[in-house]
């Protein structure tokens, strides 16, 4: 009876050996997991500071949801999941800093979560370096504390292969398999092209492998795949023509979807360029990027060592979902910014964790004091560097949202208050910043036409940036003008009557 109930779990049980089951916390095991993913909250406290304003793609996100300013356009690329995630606070507070106190500390218990969903698959010590090499790069602190949606997939990533992994090796456990179904749907909600990417390596081997075949886990993959993305296709329906023409949409946004070499362009992003577009210029120094060459020799390694532990799916699938993850950020754009690789980044990390541990594990008993010196090291002089283009980063942004922040205040100080319009150069953060409506008359956020802008401008205070030196559009030259700030702004009649009151 025993040979038969052995050889039953042996032929159900996938690939690899079978996790044991554990209860929700273990302190063993949970608590360097759970001390990274600390750390990584209080790093983003202390280092990209909680007053630090809102940036342009933030404001989008935040204004669907805020109590502070109209809803601005928001286009076909953009999903909703980061406006519900922020929900809670933008609501009903204008306030920044509680913002992205918030979300730091919701970006780190997620981190958490998403590491503990790998328990029994990885030593604890590899999850909490993978955790940590994840954690320290300046693009994954610089964004924790954002209305940003490439970290959200990132954790959720992590934690849909984690638990994929557990599910197929344990078949009789259930809760895996709705982490597969919530981690996918977190993915589908926040970002759904990127969610697709990630998982095709995951509904491959379900479909082609027969070993691999385990429908439950194919109707959690493909139902939270959908469950998150019916919004998003809800809303091509009513917005934009079709899903199909919301992706054509998007493609133009990008610059057209097709064969792009974007590989250099992520190199020079990498000195904290948050968005290289156009991306010229020369490459950063070696020191800022040695470490994304690195990378790929590390996984190669950690796939070497997999294959002689005979655990090799636990290391392939999460390097395959990398692959996806990062194709078409690599070849299919023509410009970069460095948060679009960050779920290949939570990918490799574990991965990664696993084959410097064996490097360390593996020398002989002589070397090893020089083995550890050596990686320890090279960890120090990386995170030298990571920390470095953070600060220089989060400096860099403070100083253009404290110039958004100044013309607001200018704006108010002129008469400029809600209800109001914002059109022209950065109308979109400074409208945020303002409490106004941001418009475009032309370009892929064009939601107005010139006549109906003129038109409300007799009634509605409306406002025209300029950088100083271009001229105003046709139905604004008689407008006042007033130069502040190395801006020229244009005021409308109704703009004009409405400061003449002092209002």
């Amino acid at each position: 009876m025993t040979r038969t109930v052995n050889a039953e779990r042996a032929r159900t049980a996938g690939s690899g050996p079978r996790p044991v089951a554990d209860p929700w916390w273990d302190r063993r095991r949970d608590v360097w997991p759970a001390a990274v993913a600390g750390a990584f909250t209080v790093a983003q406290l202390v280092l990209v500071r909680p007053g630090l304003g809102l940036g342009w793609d933030e404001t989008v996100y935040v204004s669907q949801v805020s109590a502070h300013a109209p809803a601005a356009f928001f286009s076909a690329p953009r999903a909703r999941g980061v406006s519900l995630l922020v929900a809670p606070v933008s609501l009903w507070s204008s306030s920044t800093a509680l913002l992205r106190v918030y979300l730091a500390l919701l970006s780190g218990l997620a981190l958490f979560v998403a590491l503990r969903a790998w328990r029994g698959l990885f030593p604890a010590r590899v999850l909490a370096l993978g955790g940590a090499l994840f954690a320290s790069l300046w693009v994954t602190l610089y964004y924790g504390p954002q209305a940003m949606p490439n970290l959200w997939v990132a954790v959720a990533a992590l934690a849909a292969v984690g638990c994929f992994l557990r599910a197929q090796e344990d078949r009789t456990l259930r809760a895996p398999v709705w982490g597969v179904a919530a981690g996918a749907a977190l993915m589908a909600l926040t970002r759904p092209t990127d969610a697709v990417w990630v998982c095709v390596p995951l509904l491959v081997p379900l479909v082609v492998v027969r070993r691999w075949r385990h429908w439950p886990l194919l109707a959690a993959l493909a139902g939270g795949l959908a469950a998150g993305a019916a919004e998003w296709v809800a809303e091509a329906y009513v917005g934009y023509g079709g899903p199909l023409q919301r992706l054509a949409d998007g493609s133009a946004i990008e610059g057209g979807l097709g064969w792009h070499l974007a590989v250099d362009d992520q190199l020079r992003s990498l000195v904290g360029r948050t968005l290289c577009r156009p991306c010229d210029g020369t490459l950063p120094q070696p020191a800022v990027f040695a470490w994304w060459f690195v990378l790929p020799v590390l996984a190669a390694l950690a796939l070497v060592f997999a294959i002689r532990a005979e655990r090799t799916a636990r290391t392939l699938l999460p390097l395959a979902c990398a692959a996806t993850a990062a194709f078409p950020y690599l070849f299919l754009i023509g410009y970069a910014a460095p948060r679009f690789l960050l779920p290949a980044y939570a990918m490799l990390a574990i991965p990664v964790a696993d084959a410097l541990a064996n490097l360390v594990g593996a020398a002989p008993r002589t070397w090893r004091p020089v083995t550890v010196t050596l990686v320890a090291l090279g960890l120090a002089g990386h995170l030298a560097v990571q920390f470095v283009v953070l600060e220089r980063t989060v400096d860099r942004a403070d100083a253009g949202h404290r110039d958004w922040t100044r013309t607001a205040q200018t704006l108010h100080r002129l008469g400029v208050r809600a209800p109001c319009l914002v059109t022209g150069h950065y109308n979109v953060p400074v409208a945020f910043y303002a409490g106004c409506a941001s418009v475009d008359v032309s370009g892929h956020n064009a939601n107005t036409t010139v006549a109906a802008l003129a038109r409300t401008a007799q009634r509605t205070p409306v406002v025209v940036l300029t950088d100083g030196t271009g001229a105003p559009p046709s139905y604004a030259r008689a407008w006042t003008s007033v130069r502040r700030e190395g801006w020229r702004i244009y005021l409308s009649p109704a703009a004009t009557r409405k400061s003449a009151h002092g209002s």
